[in-house]
């Protein structure tokens, strides 16, 4: 009988595991368990899919990664264990979750999806060897990455382990490696940050080999230059001294004290036939930490549109992934030293799970930011859009709804040329004000200052779907999707969707909206309401009832008649969402008036 083929392949192979995991589960067996799945969902995993890595297995607190480059292995590894530190800064340093992780490129053999062999278990000892949050490579790694990736190298000898025959060679990854250079006289020179977040677009490589491609990889960079250019919060370098870097090897920390910005944008296009991939990568300069980075595969079929949906595309997800870099940013900042733009940062996060408990801790950050500048057209859209949670969700108190419509004013009057704080502003003027002409006005200005702006298509499509509008709520709402995949805001486009749907007897369309509203954001009463409503509609008595205990328990005071008096829900929609709402049990007391505006 022939001998069965063994399969092999040369690949990098990444070993993680959770430090003190026994002990976690020990002190709290639900809270690591959920904790790490949150990881996983929101980080961990889509960052490997990111880096082209393939999930070989897990254990409890185990991770086997399979990439075909080195590359992508380590950089994946540094930004995990980056975004693991950040998440980790609010947490109690007994109940953060930490991971140490190993790299190896060697032989492996390949079974049924699992991997084996010499070049597996250097990755295990690698990693067992690392200390909490560290990166441990083998002396192939090393000489693999080179200068390819702006990270530091500490030799840390060679090591004898278990079940290895010759000993191995092991170097810490340093992070921040470039931070160790010394201090030069030259430095002192480089330019001061900006007061707010700064950004250079950097010429992308043209990777094509044909130069009379540099007209459509200039054209791109310099639109999302004026995409960006048009975002209020953002300090953008203009095209001219970004451009001098044009065919030049860098180093993203030098650029960055050149230009004096916190973040840079780099990228690369290469055109095959009629296809082209562009790929992109945001990055903190001091650091060298990435921030984002994506790839896009288009078919050229007109070269022009191509070149401004990646534009859109790609300013739409920078804007966000930025915003949630100044956050994390601001979080590690000594509250005694605060500016008023520090502060909205602050407040931030509390608005976006657009609940009244969270929205209360959001305001005092907005007052003390509006203290120090009055005129802070995004503190009052924000400071709006906190008083509209509380007012909708949290028992519509009088004064919450005069604050919310004088805040949405204020940020509609001192925010022309801020298309977030117009939206923020148009939004509130449209829920808690009933008025959807001024609304639309609002949303309208804020795209022409900025055609990729997500927050006006996301706050826009919940007010059309509101007015009965569900063809162009659904539309308004996958645009923001498509420009903002990632935002932490997309519980709002896909409530609007939703809605719509619902509004059009869609019913399994609505459920899947309701599904991804919920993931998008858990502790929402007004999601666990759609997945009640929506589970109605496809029979499912048991998950709608569920789901509108949990309103309750997230809402105590919630009645569908207070919701449909406090928001501007039109009879159209009103009447097939509450029959579902009362199928499912959810309370239907007499309406509460709400104020007149």
């Amino acid at each position: 009988m022939a001998e069965e083929r063994v399969e092999r392949r040369l690949a990098a192979i990444l070993c993680a595991d959770v430090v003190g995991y026994s002990r976690l589960m020990g002190a709290d067996e639900e809270g690591t368990l959920a904790a790490l799945k949150a990881h996983r969902r929101e980080l961990i995993d889509p960052l490997i899919a990111q880096h082209q890595g393939r999930m070989v297995k897990t254990t409890g607190d185990g991770i086997l990664i399979e990439y075909a480059s080195v590359v992508d292995a380590v950089r994946c590894a540094v930004v995990v264990q980056q975004g693991m530190e950040d998440r980790n800064a609010q947490v109690p340093e007994g109940r953060r979750i930490a991971f140490r992780i190993g790299i190896n490129l060697g032989d492996i053999i390949v079974d049924e999806g699992d991997i084996f062999g010499d070049g597996v278990n250097v990755a295990a000892r690698l990693e067992a060897l690392a200390k909490p949050g560290e990166i441990y490579v083998s002396g192939s790694v090393r000489e693999q990455i080179g200068e390819k990736l702006p990270i530091g190298f500490t030799d840390m000898g060679e090591h004898s382990v278990k079940n290895i025959a010759r000993p191995i060679h092991v170097y810490r990854v340093e992070q921040r490696g470039e931070a160790a250079a010394a201090h030069t006289a030259e430095e002192d020179d480089m330019l001061a940050l900006p007061d707010r977040p700064s950004i250079a677009v950097l010429p992308f490589q043209n990777m094509s080999g044909d130069a009379e491609q540099d007209y459509f990889v200039d054209g791109m960079v310099e639109d999302i230059i004026t995409g960006l250019s048009r975002v209020k919060w953002l300090f953008v370098i203009a095209r001219n001294s970004s451009f001098v870097y044009k065919g030049k090897a860098i180093d993203v920390k030098q650029v960055g004290h050149e230009l004096g910005v916190r973040y840079l944008l780099e990228g690369s296009v290469r055109k095959a036939g009629n296809r082209v991939r562009i790929t992109g990568q945001l990055i903190e300069a001091e650091t060298g930490r990435h921030i984002w980075a994506e790839r896009y595969d288009r078919d050229l079929t007109d070269i022009f549109a191509v070149q401004d949906e990646l534009t859109m595309n790609v300013v739409g997800v920078i804007e966000p992934s930025l915003r949630q870099a100044e956050i994390e940013r601001v979080k590690r900042k000594r509250p005694d030293n605060l500016d008023a733009y520090d502060l909205v940062l602050r407040a931030m996060p509390h608005a976006y799970l657009a609940m009244p408990a969270e929205a209360a801790i959001a305001l005092p950050f907005l007052a003390k930011a509006l203290d120090l500048d009055p005129n802070y057209a995004l503190a009052h859209g924000l400071a709006a859009f906190a008083h509209e949670i509380i007012f909708v969700r949290g028992g519509q108190h009088e004064e919450n709804h005069r604050a919310a419509l004088r805040h949405a004013q204020a940020a509609i009057a001192n925010g022309r040329d801020d298309a977030m704080a117009l939206s923020f502003g148009g939004f509130v003027i449209g829920i808690v004000g009933h008025d959807r002409r001024a609304a639309l006005q609002a949303f309208e200005a804020a795209l022409a200052l900025s055609s990729s702006c997500a927050f006006a298509y996301g706050h826009g499509a919940v007010i059309i779907a509101f007015g009965g509008d569900a063809e162009r709520a659904i539309e308004w709402g996958e645009r923001a999707l498509r420009l903002s995949p990632v935002d932490p805001f997309n519980f709002g486009p896909y409530f609007a969707i939703a809605l719509g749907h619902i509004q059009l007897g869609r019913d399994e369309a609505a459920a899947e909206a309701a599904r991804k509203t919920f993931q998008a954001n858990p502790t929402w009463s007004y999601a666990h309401m759609l997945l009640a409503a929506t589970s109605v509609k496809l029979g499912r008595a048991e998950e709608a009832q569920a789901a509108a205990r949990r309103v309750l328990e997230l809402q105590p005071d919630y009645t569908i008649s207070g919701m449909c008096a406090a928001v501007p829900i039109v009879p159209i929609l009103a009447a097939p969402l509450t029959e579902a709402l009362r199928a499912a049990g959810l309370p239907d007391k007499s309406a509460i008036t709400p104020p007149s505006s």
